[in-house]
């Protein structure tokens, strides 16, 4: 080779690519879900910003006029966390339900599951499909049912109990006892809901070896240790999930406890958080105040979803 002649590459000339095959296949998917990042961005980070820039601002219905409003800090987190009806009502409202409704649900859908998983597979459907009917029932029109079911004069309650002779004649207004209004709600609620889980649940009861039971059972161990100690192990991933979205779901209820009797009144003792944010800020014109509510029901919700994720993972780490 002679001095000053160019030397050239391996590859005839050509340039090595920036990214390797193993590199492009683990960009693949990112670059995939920018389109839907960007959507969920859109869609879901700029209204909360909005609501939390609101929440440190005096903005009621003049400012929504005027397009100007004054920041005024900490305020109103500072006025609601020292108001007692956050404490005595809404907050207990709120959480007490919502802990209430997940068991409830949880429990019942489990239970369903655990039928379906020993009916055969046409009669499975049939259950399944009659099931999910509650599930597809909009919000409003199950808490109606809801409703004339309770209904004060004519609800099939009412008259089945004046029939018995368990109430007066005049009848029982079960919406204006605040026990009765979230005892409803909650069968409201677990009625919807349950055959999420129950669905759920049933897809990871048939991916569960049986002869993980078989094993079981000749061992001795009854149904409930069968369950405890074989299904429910294998199951936790599903548990978790269907736990972690009732959570939030119950927690942020508003159209069944809204379209009760009484559950749009601000200052009653049937608000929770979700209600009382619209209720402060459509029903009173103060939006700063409903914007500083929401903000608290998402830190809320957040820091209960953080607990349970961390509760979880530490018993996988420990096994």
């Amino acid at each position: 080779m002679q001095l000053g002649t160019p030397v050239r590459p391996p590859n005839g000339g050509r340039r090595a690519p920036l990214l390797g095959m193993r590199g492009r296949r683990a960009l693949l998917p990112w670059v995939l879900l920018v389109a839907p990042l960007g959507v969920i961005g859109l869609l879901l980070l700029f209204p909360i910003g909005r609501i939390v820039w609101l929440s440190f601002r005096d903005f009621k219905l003049r400012n929504l006029v005027s397009g100007e409003s004054e920041f005024i800090g900490l305020d109103n987190y500072v006025r609601l966390l020292t108001d007692p009806y956050l404490w005595q009502v809404v907050l207990v409202n709120t959480v007490v339900f919502a802990v209430v409704a997940v068991v409830a649900t949880v429990v019942l859908g489990t239970l369903v599951a655990l039928l379906l998983a020993n009916l055969k597979p046409v009669t499975r459907i049939i259950v399944v499909s009659c099931i999910m009917v509650a599930w597809a029932m909009p919000a409003v029109s199950g808490t109606y049912v809801w409703i004339w079911i309770f209904d004060v004069d004519h609800g099939v309650v009412a008259q089945a109990l004046k029939a018995l002779g368990l109430i007066e004649p005049a009848g029982y207004n079960w919406f204006a006892d605040r026990f009765w209004f979230y005892a409803i709600v909650t069968l409201n609620i677990v009625h919807s809901g349950f055959p999420f889980v129950a669905v759920t649940v049933l897809a990871g009861l048939l991916t569960v070896p049986k002869e993980l039971h078989e094993a079981a059972r000749i061992d001795g161990a009854g149904a409930w240790k069968r369950f405890w100690h074989v299904t429910f192990p294998t199951l936790r991933p599903v548990f978790a999930v269907v736990t972690v979205l009732s959570t939030i779901w119950d927690f942020k209820v508003f159209a069944q406890i809204y379209l009760m009797p009484g559950g749009d009144v601000g200052g009653s003792q049937m608000l929770n958080l979700g209600v009382w944010a619209y209720v402060r800020s459509f029903g009173q014109n103060d939006f700063g105040t409903g914007s500083a509510i929401a903000a608290m029901l998402t830190l809320l919700l957040l820091g209960v979803t953080v607990v349970y994720l961390r509760a979880l993972f530490r018993e996988d780490e420990l096994r």
